[in-house]
């Protein structure tokens, strides 16, 4: 029965394990356990020896941080969240380079999820589904479409957490819960998705930097165009052309950026209402 138990994972109850001779005790708590130790004989370096427990004094040694910390890692649902958050730390860390906190949270979380895995009874085929979804999910970053990738990788993500814990079942550690695998794989989901919308909205919003965000604004004639000369558009002095079929423009006229060229801003007059269509200014 040893050999099964060691070579064979074979699983056997306390009063199985008492009747085959593999314990020698089956004890409720530390105090039943002394007293059904007292008188007790046991053998030490060919000296057989009386045991004497009915005196004997408890020390309770209290779990230190590390202990405590190393018994959660047991757990496949700290180990499971600890890698969701690592992978999503590090993948926010190079999206977004040159922050240190994202990139220090992630390898931390992913050190305590790898050696909880190596702790665990795990499928490593799982872990493949895993990556395969965060892939998923980093490409409908890049190609925004109508959230196929992330449906996918939300059900790729699913069947690797479900794979990588749940597959090999040993009494001592606990299953991962499917509830927490499916709710942890629809929020990463939809986070996705939200930065897949905000990045939508990024690239359609007018570009507000630089010499391209002065397309579209309105200035003043400060050299006269014929075709070239000089404007002042958002409080400083442009070098400046007449679209072509612009009569000249003169110094004070108004004109509008239509494109910008190099260092150039290629500008037409704007156009100013009539007095008879302004019947305000025609008072």
């Amino acid at each position: 029965l040893a050999e099964e138990t060691i070579e064979n994972a074979v699983a056997v109850s306390a009063s199985e394990a008492l009747e085959a001779g593999l314990i020698d005790f089956i004890a409720t708590d530390i105090s039943d356990l002394l007293e059904q130790t007292h008188g007790f004989q046991v053998t030490v370096n060919g000296v057989k020896i009386t045991l004497n427990t009915r005196e004997a004094v408890i020390d309770e040694i209290p779990a230190t941080f590390v202990d405590t910390l190393l018994t959660l890692l047991t757990n496949p649902n700290i180990v499971f969240l600890l890698l969701n958050i690592g992978v999503l730390a590090i993948l926010i860390e190079i999206s977004n380079p040159g922050g240190w906190m994202a990139g220090f949270i992630g390898a931390v979380c992913l050190v305590l999820a790898i050696y909880g895995l190596g702790l665990l009874p795990v499928n490593w085929f799982g872990l493949v589904f895993i990556l395969i979804a965060f892939v998923l999910f980093v490409l409908e970053l890049k190609v925004p479409g109508i959230g196929a990738l992330t449906a996918a990788g939300i059900g790729s993500f699913i069947a690797g957490a479900l794979i990588l814990f749940n597959t090999v079942r040993a009494p001592e550690f606990q299953p991962i819960s499917v509830p927490l695998v499916i709710l942890s794989a629809v929020t990463t989901g939809l986070l996705f998705l939200v930065i897949v919308g905000i990045a939508l909205r990024a690239r359609s919003t007018p570009i507000r930097a630089g010499m391209e965000s002065l397309v579209g604004r309105t200035g003043t004639v400060k050299e006269s165009l014929n075709p070239r000369g000089q404007v002042q558009v958002a409080g400083e002095l442009w070098s400046a052309e007449a679209l072509p079929g612009e009569t000249p423009i003169l110094r004070g006229e108004r004109i509008r950026v239509m494109q910008v060229e190099g260092i150039r801003l290629l500008v037409q007059r704007e156009t100013v209402l009539a007095p008879e269509s302004n019947p305000q200014a025609a008072d």
